[in-house]
């Protein structure tokens, strides 16, 4: 079972950039699609980008469309998500998840594996 360990999130203005980092450990990283999800207080947890094992199909939510790129290094066990364009809605703990063998579903109940949580916080 792979483990999650997410970083890069901080308090930003509005317009600026920040790149969120997962490691992973305990699994071979290549058989996982890792999904970028977030949360905001009181919201549901909604998709924010996913990327297969390979990396050969990507998939974003239309609200980050042209502002986030997810990417991953698979020597390095770890997916990236650069966030650029910071707005005010984005603030939100955001999570990475893992599923083994799996489309980049945008689907939170098809990941098995969640990290922490990083908080993002974009002022205004």
């Amino acid at each position: 079972q792979v483990q999650l360990v997410e970083s890069g999130g901080g308090l930003v203005q509005a317009g600026d950039s920040l790149r969120l980092s997962c490691a992973a450990s305990g699994g071979t990283f290549s058989n996982y699609a890792m999904g970028w999800f977030r949360q905001a207080p009181g919201s549901e947890r909604e998709f924010v980008a996913a990327i297969r094992g390979t990396g050969t199909r990507i998939k974003y939510a239309d609200s980050v469309k042209g502002r986030f790129t997810i990417s991953r290094d698979n020597a390095k066990n770890t997916v990236y998500l650069q966030m650029n364009s910071l707005r005010p809605e984005d603030t939100a703990i955001y999570y990475c998840a893992a599923r083994i063998y799996g489309a980049a579903d945008d689907r939170p109940q098809a990941y098995d594996t969640w990290g922490q949580g990083t908080q993002v916080t974009v002022s205004s």
